[in-house]
């Protein structure tokens, strides 16, 4: 159980860096981001998480807030996997989540 908590915890750390990471990288590129490589590439990373958070969502929720959706819900799927990764080390006993 403490390895599943800590692999999603790890995946949704990777998404979420992959996510704050496209949008500073679209600020510093402005208009021109659609042909730069590394945005392209934490597109990529990032593309299932908003396709599935876009499945999820209504209709009438605009696709330009569809991105801050997938962000919210990694952010809660990490807290979750933090409170239980937490809460299982102190079952377990410190010294079985080194």
């Amino acid at each position: 159980m403490l390895l599943l908590a800590t692999s999603v915890k790890l995946i949704a750390e990777i998404a979420l860096l992959a996510m704050v990471g496209q949008w500073l990288l679209g600020l510093l590129a402005g208009s021109k981001r659609e042909g730069n490589f590394f945005y392209r590439l934490l597109q990529i990373l990032t593309g299932p998480v908003v396709k599935a958070v876009r499945i999820i969502t209504p209709r009438f929720v605009l696709d330009r807030h569809i991105p801050l959706a997938a962000f919210l819900a990694l952010l809660s799927v990490w807290l979750v996997a933090t409170v239980a990764k937490i809460n299982l080390c102190l079952q377990l006993g410190v010294q079985a989540c080194r």
